[in-house]
C-alpha cells in the first residue's frame, strides 16, 4: 500500500503546473500516507508505542542524545508528546516534506526513518527548552514546538539535523583569522578540519599571511605565498567529507591590497596553472573604501599591493588592524616609504580581473570593511577582518597565538601547547518566514521574534562546539544572527512590485521593526540572565548603536534607555542568511532572493521535484518577477534599506545575463559601495537570450 501512495504522490507532483499547482500540496498528502504506514509498521515491529518509549529505544540505540531523558521526566515527556498537531502536516509542500524526510528526521543506521516530522520539531524544542527554570521549562517547549510547526520560522540547517542527537553541534558557520606562521597556520587547518568534520562552514581570513617572495627569518625571496595555503585548505575540503556525505566548505579572504591578490582572483577560474587553484573553496575580497572611490573616480589611477609582513617590519603596524581613515591614512603612508617592495598594478586592470571571476565563477564575495566595522556595535573590543561562508557574519576576530609548548616529566611525559585563543566567531543562526507571518501585526511578530531570539540564545549554552576557542568566543559575545527567509512570498501575496519605491518603504518599516523587537527580547533577557560580558564600552551601552542608525523616536529612544540599564544578552543580533533549505521546508522563498522561476520541476534520483513560487495565483503571479529579469539596482537599493536595521550583514545575490557589460556589473559593484551594502554573495550568471518578461507582458 505505501508503494502505491508513493506512485500516485509521483503522479501527483508531475501534475503540478502553473495553472493547478495545488497539486504539489495532494502529492504532499500522498507521500506523507505513504511514510506513515511504513513507519507504523516499523514502530509496531520495535513494540514501540508512544514518545517516551521511542525516545528510550532511540537513545538505547544511541541515536538520540541521553541528556533529553536525563533533563526531562517521563511524564514531561508523555505531557509534550499530547501538543503534536499531525494536523500541521498539512503545511508541507512535496518538495518540503521530501527534503525532511530525507535529510532532517532520525534514521537507523540501516536507513529506516524512525519519527515523524511533528516528532523533529518536537524534539528540537526539547532540546532548546533544557535549561530553561523548571517551573516554566514546558512552557517553552510549547512555544519553541509552535513556532518551527506552524513554519513561522526554521532554526539552522545543523540545529534541525542535531539538535536532539548525541553530538549535537549546532553552529552552521565558523570563521578563523589565520596568523603568518607555521605552527598557526596549520592550527587554522587543523580548526577547520574538525569544523567540517562536524558539518560546519567555514571563513579564512588570509590578510595576516606574507605574500610569495616575502622574507622568512631574514632570508629574502623564501616564502611561498598565500596561494600554497589555500590549496592546503582546498585539499582538507575534500579529505574532510562529513562520513562521505558531503566535502567540507570555506570561503577564503584576502585584502584588495595584498601583493598576492591577482593569483589569488584566479583561484577558480578555468585558464591558467592548475597547480595555482583551489576549485573547491568560495574566494572573496575585502576592500576599504579607498578602492571603490578610486575606481568611481578614475580607473587609470595605479593601486599599490603590498605584503603585510614587510609593512610590520618595516612600519610597525599590521595596516590590516585599521578601517576608515586610519587605515587610508596609514595606506597612503606605506605608498610613499620607498622601503616598501610593492606590486604597482593599473586599477582598470585589477578591476577587470575582479569582474572576469565574478562573470566566470560568481566569486570574488564582496566584503566592503569599512562599512561593515563603522557599524560594529563590538568596536571597542576589536576587528572585523572579513565574514563567512554566505557572507552575512560580521563579527570581532581576532588570530590565535601560541604561548609555549612545555615539556612535563615524569612517568608518564606530556607535552603540553599553550594557546591563547583570539577571537574565532560562531554563527548561529535561525530565520523569520517572512512569507508566513503577519508582518503588520506587531504583536503577533514580539511573540515569535521574542521566541527566536531566545532559542538562538539557548543554542549557545546548548552547543557541542568542535573546538574550545569557538564555545570561548561564543560566550564572550553571545553573537545571534536573527535572519529571515520568504521575502519575495511576503512581497507578492501583498501586491508588492520588487521594483517599486513601496517595496523599499515596507522593506525599511519590516525590518525596523524586527530590530527593535529583537533588541527589545536580547535587552530583556539580559534582565533575566545577565548582559554579554563586553556589553560595558560597547556601542549598545554608550548609545552610539541607536545614533548610527538615526532612531531617533520616543519608542527607540525609551528602548536605548532601557538597553543603556538593563544590558544586552547578545553582542550581535541580526544577520540574513541564504536559507536555500530551510525555505524549501518552510514552503517559502529563499532568503532575500527574489524567485528564480514561478515553476519549474527538478529531475532528482529517477523523481520530479514540483518547485512552485508559494502561493501562486492569478493575484500573485505578475508580483512574482523571476532574478534575473530583476533591476538589481532595485535589490541593491532594497539591501540598503534592510541593512540599517541588521547590525551585522545579509546574504545578497546579483543576477545577471549575457547581456550585462563589465561596466554594467562595475555599476552594480560601485552602487553596493555607495548605499552602504556590506556584503554581497554571488554574482549569479545566466547564459540565455533574455525573452520578454512574463511578470512584465501583461
Amino acid at each position: 500500500m505505501g508503494t502505491d501512495r508513493r506512485r500516485l504522490a509521483r503522479l501527483a507532483a508531475e501534475q503540478t503546473s502553473v495553472e493547478e499547482p495545488e497539486w504539489e500540496r495532494i502529492a504532499a498528502r500522498f507521500l506523507y500516507g505513504a511514510f506513515e504506514e511504513e513507519l507504523s509498521a516499523r514502530l509496531e515491529e520495535k513494540k514501540i508505542r508512544n514518545f517516551p518509549e521511542k525516545l528510550e529505544w532511540l537513545c538505547r540505540e544511541g541515536l538520540y542524545g541521553d541528556y533529553i531523558l536525563e533533563g526531562y521526566e517521563r511524564e514531561e515527556l508523555s505531557k509534550a508528546a499530547e501538543w503534536i498537531r499531525e494536523e500541521r502536516n498539512g503545511l508541507f509542500t512535496y518538495a518540503g516534506l521530501e527534503l525532511l524526510l530525507n535529510r532532517y528526521v532520525i534514521r537507523s543506521r540501516a536507513g529506516e526513518i524512525l519519527e515523524t516530522p511533528q516528532e523533529m520539531y518536537l524534539g528540537i524544542a526539547l532540546h532548546l527548552a533544557l535549561r530553561e527554570k523548571k517551573e516554566e521549562r514546558m512552557g517553552w517547549v510549547r512555544r519553541f514546538y509552535d513556532v518551527l510547526s506552524l513554519q513561522q520560522a526554521t532554526m539552522a540547517t545543523p540545529t534541525l539535523s542535531n539538535a536532539r542527537k548525541p553530538f549535537h553541534q549546532l553552529s552552521s558557520c565558523f570563521i578563523d583569522v589565520v596568523p603568518d606562521s607555521l605552527d598557526g597556520i596549520y592550527r587554522s587547518v587543523d580548526n577547520f578540519a574538525k569544523v567540517s568534520k562536524f558539518g560546519g562552514g567555514m571563513g579564512l581570513y588570509f590578510g595576516k599571511v606574507r605574500a610569495a617572495g616575502s622574507a622568512i627569518r631574514g632570508f629574502d625571496g623564501a616564502a611561498g605565498g598565500v596561494i600554497r595555503w589555500v590549496r592546503l585548505v582546498n585539499d582538507t575540503a575534500v579529505a574532510v567529507d562529513q562520513l562521505g556525505m558531503r566535502q567540507g566548505a570555506a570561503a577564503v579572504y584576502l585584502d584588495a591590497w595584498h601583493k598576492d591578490l591577482p593569483e589569488f582572483l584566479q583561484l577558480r577560474t578555468n585558464n591558467g596553472d592548475d597547480r595555482m587553484k583551489a576549485h573547491d573553496l568560495f574566494p572573496a575580497v575585502c576592500y576599504p573604501d579607498r578602492f571603490w572611490r578610486m575606481a568611481e573616480e578614475n580607473l587609470d589611477q595605479e593601486w599599490h599591493l603590498f605584503c603585510p609582513h614587510e609593512i610590520l617590519t618595516v612600519k610597525g603596524y599590521a595596516l590590516e588592524d585599521f578601517y576608515g581613515e586610519e587605515w587610508e591614512k596609514r595606506y597612503l603612508d606605506c605608498v610613499a616609504d620607498r622601503r616598501l617592495s610593492r606590486r604597482t598594478v593599473v586599477l582598470k586592470d585589477l578591476v577587470r580581473m575582479i569582474l572576469k571571476s565574478m562573470a566566470e565563477t560568481g566569486t570574488p564575495f564582496v566584503f566592503n570593511r569599512d562599512a561593515v566595522n563603522r557599524a560594529n556595535p563590538n568596536g571597542h573590543q576589536g576587528m572585523i577582518y572579513c565574514s563567512n561562508l554566505c557572507t552575512e557574519i560580521a563579527q570581532n576576530m581576532s588570530p590565535m597565538e601560541l604561548l609555549e609548548v612545555r615539556v612535563e616529566e615524569g612517568e608518564s611525559p606530556a607535552v603540553v601547547t599553550s594557546v591563547r585563543p583570539g577571537d574565532f566567531v560562531v554563527c548561529n543562526l535561525a530565520s523569520l518566514c517572512l512569507g508566513n507571518l503577519p508582518v503588520e501585526d506587531e504583536a503577533a511578530m514580539e511573540q515569535v521574534v521574542t521566541t527566536v531570539v531566545r532559542a538562538l540564545d539557548n543554542v549557545i549554552d546548548l552547543n557541542f562546539y568542535p573546538l574550545p576557542y569557538a564555545k570561548l568566543t561564543a560566550k564572550r559575545y553571545r553573537g545571534i544572527g536573527l535572519g529571515v527567509s520568504g521575502y519575495h512570498h511576503m512581497l507578492a501575496k501583498r501586491g508588492i512590485r520588487w521594483e517599486s519605491e513601496e517595496h523599499l518603504t515596507f522593506a525599511g518599516q519590516v525590518f525596523e521593526t524586527i530590530n527593535y523587537l529583537a533588541v527589545k527580547a536580547s535587552s530583556r533577557l539580559a534582565e533575566e540572565r545577565g548582559s554579554y560580558p563586553c556589553f560595558p564600552g560597547s556601542d549598545w551601552a554608550t548609545g552610539e548603536y541607536f545614533r548610527k542608525r538615526g532612531y531617533e523616536s520616543e519608542r527607540w529612544q525609551s528602548l536605548a534607555a532601557k538597553v543603556a540599564e538593563t544590558g544586552m544578552r547578545n553582542g550581535y543580533l541580526m544577520a540574513v542568511a541564504p536559507t536555500s533549505s530551510t525555505s524549501i521546508l518552510a514552503g517559502t522563498t529563499a532568503g532575500l532572493d527574489p524567485v528564480m522561476k514561478k515553476f519549474f520541476l527538478e529531475e532528482k534520483k529517477h523523481s520530479i521535484l514540483p518547485r512552485v513560487a508559494p502561493e501562486l495565483s492569478p493575484s500573485t503571479f505578475w508580483y512574482y518577477k523571476e532574478a534575473h529579469h530583476v533591476d538589481q539596482s532595485w535589490s541593491l537599493r532594497a539591501a540598503a534599506v534592510r541593512q540599517r536595521h541588521i547590525d551585522q550583514a545579509q546574504s545578497v545575490n546579483l543576477y545577471i545575463t549575457n547581456d550585462y557589460t563589465m561596466r554594467q556589473i562595475l555599476n552594480l559593484l560601485l552602487l553596493a559601495w555607495r548605499e552602504g551594502v556590506k556584503t554581497l554573495y554571488y554574482v549569479r550568471s545566466r547564459a540565455l537570450e533574455v525573452e520578454e518578461c512574463e511578470s512584465c507582458s501583461s
